[in-house]
């Protein structure tokens, strides 16, 4: 059993589904609610970690293009500007509430590094120790293996279990654009079942994960178990999500049945 009263630290990631309308513009709406959740759970006295995608598609709608580019340059010039526009949001609304963040952008090589590695654990500590609230992105920029598909990191569901493990969360939760790990496509099924607990991840359950979810987004549920096998290995539970309705967070730390949770030690409790 999984006491949620002994986690503290938390890493929550979001996609570009959950960020933006189809259109590829920002919801404000949402993101708002999104902070205000955080902000609260960190007055609660949880530490806070946010792992958010979206620079790509903001930059580009920012820039009045009509759709994503395909064209390498153009995605990072799209995802240098979007980051400055999701940063700029985020830093005025957890002001709003009292909370600083600071922004974080990393490469597979700063990961494999281990002295990029070993510093960039200490920056998270030094941030969760002061009460900031650490936003977390692959630099586009430079990285560009994630902008035309190839392993890089992926995607950022990789990059928010490789964050949980490299900041020694307690627990990581991914909203998603469904409402976690289903025994059928969902999309195409509508008798599909949810599946609440997953305890190791074999081969029945990678059959039950798909490719791409939103047209926006480069992650899907395949995505999601790589992410849950990292989480898993290093003892942290891992939750998939609805995005759709991010205050669930507060379900969650109340040991709410909330998505599908990965975890060898089994399901999330309140505690005594």
């Amino acid at each position: 059993m999984l006491n949620i009263r002994e986690v503290r630290r938390i890493v929550v990631k979001v996609g570009t589904s959950t960020l933006t309308y189809e259109n590829g513009k920002l919801n404000i709406g949402r993101i708002e609610q999104l902070v205000r959740c955080i902000c609260d759970l960190q007055n609660r006295g949880y530490e806070m970690v946010l792992v958010s995608s979206g620079a790509v598609t903001v930059g580009a709608a920012k820039l009045g293009l009509a759709a994503r580019p395909h064209k390498l340059s153009m995605k990072q010039a799209a995802a240098a500007v979007g980051q400055c526009e999701l940063m700029h949001i985020y830093d005025k609304m957890f002001l709003e509430y009292g909370i600083n963040v600071a922004q974080i952008l990393l490469t597979r090589e700063n990961i494999t590094n281990d002295g990029q590695r070993e510093n960039i654990h200490n920056t998270f500590t030094a941030l969760l120790e002061t009460g900031v609230v650490p936003i977390v992105n692959e630099n586009d920029t430079v990285a560009t293996a994630e902008l035309v598909h190839i392993e890089n990191f992926g995607d950022n569901d990789t990059l928010s279990a490789v964050v949980a493990r490299m900041c020694g969360a307690d627990l990581l939760v991914i909203f998603s654009d469904i409402d976690g790990l289903f025994d059928s496509d969902p999309r195409k099924n509508p008798q599909a079942k949810l599946i609440p607990l997953v305890p190791k991840i074999d081969a029945k359950v990678r059959r039950m994960a798909g490719g791409a979810g939103s047209s926006h987004g480069t992650g899907g549920m395949a995505t999601k178990l790589t992410a849950a096998e990292l989480c898993m290995d290093a003892g942290i539970p891992m939750l998939v999500a609805n995005g759709e309705h991010v205050n669930v967070l507060y379900d969650v730390v109340d040991g709410k049945q909330v998505g599908t949770l990965f975890a060898r030690g089994g399901k999330l409790t309140c505690g005594n």
